[in-house]
Parts: structure tokens; sequence; C-alpha cells
């Protein structure tokens, strides 16, 4: 009877086990197997060798385990029948299969989520052990099953699941309302083109290149742009910017006579379609704040800014020098005035 009792607790004690440690390995996720291995603990570095690359671990986990249940059973069957006798046997066999379900599977495999992260640890050296003297056998059952496995993994995350992550952790109290709403943002700048952030032609101020800056005051004074298109024939032909500062400057050194197109610089062209996160790493690496936004055509569609890009991260950004706050909202204004005093609708104003 005692051998009986303690080949039971050796299989059930076995399969326990194999079931937490399989629970547990398989809930610790992939990033935070990373997270946690740059602590450079050994535990932790071996986990997330083990996340990297879990077919064998896992696989090794399963032929422990089931060589417990079907060669525990095995070897329990034959005590028991001479225990028992063929009379109780079945209710036997019935006892001893409830309790494999509920102590070897349930309650460990419960036990292994709830814990992961610490079992996960704990196992993790062993485990790598294990799987290297199982790594025959794995071997094997590898090339068995390789036409049924896929060969090439998934990543181990997505845009969607990130930004879940963000609204789980916002409603769960991990980071504040911002920093979720922040996170959402950031996914944004990909999908939002040059065309849908831009302030459009009709709300630009620009200057002829050859005209005199004395000649331009009141359209100095008046724009509420630090920096100014420069055209040669018309705002279809952008020639580059001048700072509002530097004509400020020339009018007060009386230096009027001199030409707008004297103090231009250049300016960089980007098609409507141009994603924002690519505009951010243009302004970033030229060291530039504005880019002209053209058509299919080539013509002139708007400017769009730095600001404009980091609006998309922080909503509407406003100064104390802003007397229109949504200038796209007012060139959109403009233009239906415009168009109803010309009589017709569509076309370029």
């Amino acid at each position: 009877m005692l051998t009986l009792a303690i080949a039971i607790l050796i299989m059930i004690t076995g399969s326990a086990v194999c079931s937490c440690t399989e629970t547990a390995i398989l809930s610790v996720s992939p990033l935070k197997a990373r997270q946690l291995a740059q602590s450079h603990k050994p535990a932790a570095v071996a986990l997330l060798a083990i996340r990297q690359k879990v077919n064998r671990p896992i696989a090794t986990i399963v032929i422990l385990n089931n060589l417990f249940n079907i060669v525990g059973s095995i070897i329990i069957g034959g005590i028991a029948a001479n225990v028992f006798g063929d009379a109780l046997l079945g209710v036997f066999s019935g006892v001893l299969t409830f309790l494999v379900i509920l102590l070897g599977e349930i309650l460990p495999k419960t036990v292994g989520e709830r814990y992961a992260i610490a079992i996960g640890l704990m196992v993790a050296i062993p485990v790598r052990t294990l799987t290297w003297l199982f790594t025959p056998i794995v071997w094997l059952l590898e090339h068995l099953t390789a036409p049924f496995v896929t060969k090439n993994p998934g990543p181990i995350t997505d845009e969607t699941e990130i930004k879940l992550l963000a609204a789980i952790g916002h409603q769960e109290g991990i980071i504040e309302a911002d920093e979720a709403e922040m996170i959402r943002r950031v996914f944004r700048l990909n999908d939002t083109k040059a065309a849908n952030i831009m302030t459009p032609r009709v709300a630009l101020t620009a200057l002829p290149a050859e005209a005199a800056i004395a000649d331009l005051r009141q359209d100095i004074l008046d724009s509420q742009h630090s920096r100014i298109l420069v055209f040669d024939q018309d705002i279809d032909h952008v020639v580059g910017i001048v700072l509002k500062y530097e004509l400020l400057v020339a009018l007060l050194r009386e230096q009027g006579t001199t030409t707008v197109g004297s103090l231009v610089r250049p300016v960089r062209f980007v098609p409507e379609g141009e994603p924002a996160d690519q505009l951010l790493q243009r302004f970033q690496d030229a060291r530039e704040h504005l880019a002209v936004v053209v058509d299919e055509y080539g013509g002139v569609s708007g400017v769009v800014t730095l600001e404009d890009v980091l609006e998309v991260l922080t909503g509407e950004i406003v100064d104390e020098t802003d007397r229109n706050i949504d200038l796209q909202s007012l060139a959109r204004q403009r233009r239906k005035r415009l168009l109803q005093s010309r009589g017709f609708r569509g076309g370029r104003p």
C-alpha cells in the first residue's frame, strides 16, 4: 500500500510541476521577458532565451509530463491490481483520474498563470538544462512535425495590441490619461498626410521676389507668419522663403529698396501624400521648420511646418502671436467666399 501511495504521489507531483512550469513560461510575454533580462540576472536571461525559442523547451516539458502520466499510470495500475484486485480496480482508476485532472492539471496551471513571473524565473535554468538533455528526442520530433509547422512566426506584437495595452493601462491606473492619449497619437503620424495638416495656399502670405521691401511694407506687417513664401511669377513658382524678422530689420535700417529675393532662403518641397512621421524626420535631419506642399501637377497646395506635425501628437499649439487659431478652417472660409464671389464651384483659387 505504501508503494502505491508513493507511486501516486510521484506521478501527480511530476505532472503538476510540468503543467505549472509550462503555463508559467507561456504566460510570460516576450516583451516582459526582455524587460526582466535587462537586469542581467542568470534566471532572467535564461527565461528570455526560452521565450525567444519556446518550441524546444515546451516540447521537453510536454514529453516529461506525458512520461509521468503514461508511465506512472502503467506502473500504478500494476500495483493497484495486486492491492485491490479486479473488483475495485475500476473505482480506483476513476478516483486516480480525478486526482490527476485536479491536482496535476487544473490547480497547477492556475497557480502557474497567477504567479507566472516568479515561477518562470525559478524554473528557467532547470528547463534550459533539461532542454539540452532532451535535444535528440526533441530534434527528432521537430523533423517529424516540420511539415505542419509554420517557419515564419509573426511579430510578437502589433499596433493594435500596443494601443489596447495603453487603454488597459489607463483603465487600471498604471499610466495617466495624457500618456495613453500620447501613445495613441503617435500611431496617427504614419496615417496623417501632409495634405491633412498643411496650411492651404489661400491662407498663406507670399511675396514677389523682384519687389522692393518698402513696396510690400503693409503686407509684411499684416502677415502673422514668421516665414513667408517668395515666388517668381506666381505662387505656383515658389523660389524659397524669407524670414519676417529679416524684412522688418531691413525696413528699420532703411534698406527698403532691397528686393525680397536678395533675402530668400531655400525651401523644401514635399508631396501632398507625405506621411507626418517622414515629415518630422525630414525637419529634424535638415534642421528646417517649413516645407512647401505641392500637388501631383507641381502646383503649390500649401505649406506644412514642424509645428503642424507636432500638433498631431500634442493637439493645437497656440502662442500669444496667433490671431487665428485654426488657419485651415480660416482657409476654407476664405475659399468659400472666393468661390461665391466668382460665381462658380471648384477650381483652384
